[in-house]
């Protein structure tokens, strides 16, 4: 194919585009009918009412009416939307803090370093989500049935400090399970610094704090910002919240068929893209202030 290319005069650059937009293709493909057309639809059943009838799907205009409902009446979609974003905040800061110590600790030079980073990386691939969820309703990660005095010391504690650490102990499978992809990036993107800077930087009297915030931290941005968009996705997704489970047990619902659970999936998908928004706006603040 490269022979007949050459033939028709086409340049080394012209070969390589063509060539990577025919690997591209099929993608592009699986995009526009897999993903973009079932998103259009879903857009128009959130605005109409759907009946499923032998000659076709029907589709009768609607207007705002399922966004009013699940805004406005339906009180208990809006405490499901409120506890959602509250898990996805709250596990953000906890699986990048926790990813980013564990990747620190695997990027050191030390006897068993690869059998350590293959156990991390375990529960992403092994534990589905389906398993998960089963491990949790059937209260197998129930920590406080194990370690009552760790809660009963936690919760003796402040509130400050209290509720985000019986957080992360409730949490502590998922946080794990969420964990996993992060530290791959941000071991990745450790092993792309110099280990010259840091050889300069050791000469200057730098150390090992003023390194992390100078040196590590800066390079890390943009990995932060990738494992931050991956976290908020993978838990926004979680069958286990109970907005996933009202929106997929809605679909069925004889009265508002597909329509209703439309509008909300929508409304969520709006919410989590608004925090994927201030997520890149801080990110885009801080990458600024360490280049100051």
């Amino acid at each position: 194919m490269t022979d007949k290319l050459a033939k028709r005069g086409m340049t080394n650059k012209k070969r390589d585009a063509l060539c990577g937009y025919l690997f591209f293709l099929p993608w592009i493909v699986g995009f526009l009918v897999f993903t973009l057309y079932p998103a259009i639809f879903s857009v128009r059943m959130s605005f109409n009412e759907v009946t499923v009838k032998p000659e076709g799907i029907l589709l009768n205009w609607q207007g705002t009416e399922y966004y009013d409902y699940a805004l406005n009446v339906d009180t208990v979609f809006k405490l499901q939307l409120g506890n959602a974003l509250l898990f996805i905040c709250c596990s953000l800061p906890v699986v990048l803090v926790f990813s980013l110590i564990i990747a620190l600790l695997l990027n050191k030079d030390f006897k068993g370093r690869t059998f350590f980073r293959i156990i991390f990386f375990i529960p992403v691939i092994i534990m589905s989500g389906p398993v998960v969820s089963n491990l949790i309703s059937g209260h197998s990660l129930d920590f406080s049935e194990y370690l009552p005095s760790v809660y009963a010391f936690l919760q003796a504690m402040p509130s400050f400090i209290s509720k985000p650490s019986v957080f992360i102990l409730d949490e502590l499978v998922l946080i794990l399970w969420f964990s996993g992809v992060p530290i791959l990036i941000f071991m990745v993107g450790l092993q792309r610094i110099s280990p010259d800077i840091y050889e300069a930087a050791d000469i200057d009297g730098a150390g090992g704090w003023e390194k992390f915030w100078k040196i590590t931290l800066p390079h890390l941005t943009p990995m932060i910002l990738l494992s931050a968009i991956y976290t908020v996705v993978e838990t926004s997704n979680y069958s286990e919240l109970d907005i996933n489970k009202k929106i997929t047990g809605s679909m069925f619902d004889t009265t508002k068929l597909y329509s209703f659970s439309a509008a909300m999936s929508w409304i969520y998908f709006c919410a989590v893209i608004a925090v994927l928004l201030v997520v890149f706006l801080i990110s885009v603040w801080l990458g600024r202030r360490s280049q100051r």
